[in-house]
Formats: C-alpha cells, structure tokens, sequence
C-alpha cells in the first residue's frame, strides 16, 4: 500500500525541484521522485494541437519526444482516458504484475496529455487520489515551462506551421475554462495554416468577455490584422470600455494602421455571470446562436454595424438576451458552416447545431464534443479547409448546475 505521507513528501520534493528544470529534464525528476511513493515507470504525454495524438514526452530530441511512444487518442485505452478525463487501469497480464494505469493531466478543465504510472497495490481510493495528485501537479508543472520551451511548441505539433498560426496560437487563450458556474471552450482549424481568426475570453468580477474575430484574407497579413485588433479590444477592455466603446476603439486602432484596406468583423459580448444577462454587438459576422433545453437553436438578432475597420459609420446597436440555466452560446466565423465536401455541400449551421446537441448531450465534456466537431468538419472538407473556421461555446449553468469536468 502507498503510505500517504511518502506521498505528500515526494509531491513536495518534486515541486520544489521542479522549479528550476527544463523541459527536458522533467521526465527523470518525475520518474525519480514518484518512485519514492510506489508509482513506478511513470511516464507523461502531452497531446498535439489537433487533438489527435499522445506523445511521449522523453527528454530526448529536439522536440523532447525522441524515442518515445505516439498513442492515437480514437481507438486507445490513454486516448480514452484522455476523452472522458478520467482514470482508466489496465487489467493485468497475471496475479503478480503490476497496475497500469493511465491518468488524464488537466488544468481545470484543459486537457494537456495524460500520465502513465505502475502500482503495486489495488484499485482503491487511496492509490486513486495518488494519481490525481501526482498529475495535477504534473500539470502545473508543465504549464510552468511551455511558455518558454521550443521544444514543447515541437513537441505538440505533427506538421510545419505558418507565420499567422504561430502568431495567432500564441495571441489566444487557452481553448479550456470553468469557473462562476460557467464552462468556456474554443477550437480553430487548420491548426497550422491559421489566417485571420481569432478568440478571446476574460473574466472581470462577475462578467464573461467573449469575443471572435474573422480578419480579412488568409495570409500572414490577416493574422497581423486580427493581432491588431485583439490587442486593441483588450486595451479598450482593460481601461473599461463599453462593448460600443471597445469596438470603435478597434475600429480606429485599424484604421491608423491600415487605412481602410483592412477589416475584421466580429461580435463582442459580455455575460453576467450571476444573473445570465447577455449582451453583445455585431460588426457583420455570423450571429451568435442559443442551443436551449438541448433542443431548441436560437439565432440572436443584431442589426449590423459593419466590419471594425470599414470606417462606415454605421450605428453599433447593443443587443439583449436572458439566458436559461445550461443554455450554450455559440460564437462562430463562417469557415464552420461554410465547409463544403468533394460535391459542394456546406457543412452548414443545421448539421453544426446538431452535432453539439448530439454529442454534449451523450454526457461527453464539453471540449470533447468540440474537439470532434472540428475533426467532423475538417473530414467533411476532406481534410483541408479553405478559410479558417473557428467556434467559441460558452455553456451558462448557474450555481445549482452540475458541470462535467475533470
């Protein structure tokens, strides 16, 4: 049996230790320190961009995974582990052998990878928490070092990436966020040919900032622009800047940069957290979208006041809406819905509604369903998509809401 104080030794060693290594040096002072606990051949995966594999994070290598095991998350016991976000063991090979278990390393609600460890003991609660812990920290630790790593930015991508992906993965949010009775998750595609879209959330108090923005073009140039105006729509924000305010703050910000050869279209929305109070503007993008009682799809009306950057001088109309306990918003560019197969048609916003409705309803996490969404349009294009297609879901539960989360 794993001694509980062993345990609580050995977490606190390795944080302290953990401080002042690499990325390359995490995998043996892992390995070292979780043994001292009874959990043996420990090993950590983190999961590429697209969500499709686990790599086996060694150490070795430009990337830090020379060597080491690539796991596909469809089909696979990890890959399980890592969908449902839970642990997972594998039955052993005879009575004498040790536990496998795999274990799903998150922060909050954003999956990074899993982990990998050996037990001598049984299933029981105790080894459970263990390895919950172990990977919380795990977690933690490699959030430490992937701001700074080249290696871990190769490490999670399976292909080469442009200049506007590179910036634009780096100017966004994490794609995972619960808090406030609230879940947040994104997705974009193609991972490593990004144009011009881009999301952004943030929390103030008690108010949820949501904002996707579509720049014009799909080229480097349209990744600067959406750069330029994410950096202006937090500027105006943070100096608090009504959602009217902050968009013609954008709109101005564009305009001395580029004249008006550049645009971005967008909605910006904020959601009160304790009431469900939505209010949003519209600079001539897809509406937002309502997904309530798991049933029902609500398009959210708002006259358009043209894209940030147009300097048409239209009026920026502030809309309102009450949502419902465990209503979903969705806020979306058109690359979602506008994806068509090898016979031109578009995946479209009815098979898109359905799809979210469909999967989060079969108990899957949130970030799950999206991460199947893309994979469902990125296969319904055949692979490659020819603008950039991006979705921000926002599920409101209230406090008397169970949430799914790790």
């Amino acid at each position: 049996m794993v001694n509980t104080s062993d345990t609580g030794w050995m977490l606190r060693r390795l944080l302290q230790a953990a401080h002042t290594v690499t990325l390359e040096q995490l995998p043996g002072l892992i390995a070292d320190h979780a043994g001292a606990a009874g959990l043996y051949d420990v090993a950590v995966y983190a999961v590429d961009i697209r969500e499709t594999l686990l790599r086996q994070i060694t150490g070795r290598g430009l990337d830090a995974a020379a060597g080491g095991e690539e796991l596909r998350i469809d089909g696979t016991l990890p890959g399980r582990a890592y969908q449902r976000v839970t642990l997972l063991a594998e039955t052993p090979h005879d009575a004498r052998s040790r536990r496998r278990w795999w274990v799903p390393v998150t922060d909050g609600v954003e999956r990074i990878g899993v982990l990998r460890a050996d037990t001598e003991d049984g299933d029981d609660q105790a080894v459970r928490q263990d390895l919950r812990d172990l990977a919380s920290l795990v977690a933690l630790v490699l959030l430490s070092k992937r701001s700074f790593s080249d290696s871990f930015a190769r490490l999670v991508r399976t292909e080469p990436m442009n200049v506007a992906a590179e910036m634009q993965w780096k100017l966004m949010p994490p794609p995972a966020f619960a808090a406030h009775d609230v879940t947040v998750g994104a997705a974009s595609e193609p991972a490593y040919e990004m144009g011009g879209d881009a999301f952004d959330y943030a929390v103030s108090g008690s108010t949820l900032h949501l904002s996707v923005l579509d720049a014009m073009g799909h080229d480097t140039t349209a990744g600067i622009t959406a750069n330029v105006a994410v950096a202006a729509c937090r500027n105006a924000r943070r100096q608090g800047a009504s959602l009217a305010e902050t968009s013609q703050a954008v709109e101005d910000v564009l305009v001395a940069h580029f004249g008006t050869s550049r645009y971005v279209t967008g909605v910006l929305a904020e959601l009160d957290l304790d009431t469900g109070h939505l209010t949003w503007i519209n600079r001539g993008h897809p509406l937002p979208l309502v997904i309530r009682d798991n049933r029902w799809t609500l398009e959210l009306p708002c006259p358009p006041a043209g894209p940030m950057g147009t300097d048409l001088g239209l009026p920026i109309v502030v809309s309102r809406h009450q949502l419902e306990p465990g209503d979903r918003l969705l806020l979306y560019t058109d690359g979602i819905v506008e994806a068509r197969d090898g016979e031109g048609r578009r995946f479209g916003r009815e098979r898109f509604t359905d799809f979210i409705v469909r999967h989060h309803s079969g108990r899957q996490t949130l970030h799950e369903t999206l991460r199947r969404l893309m994979h469902a349009v990125l296969d319904h294009h055949r692979g490659r998509l020819d603008d950039d297609a991006t979705v921000l879901l926002t599920e409101w539960r209230a406090a008397h809401q169970d949430r799914l989360t790790p």
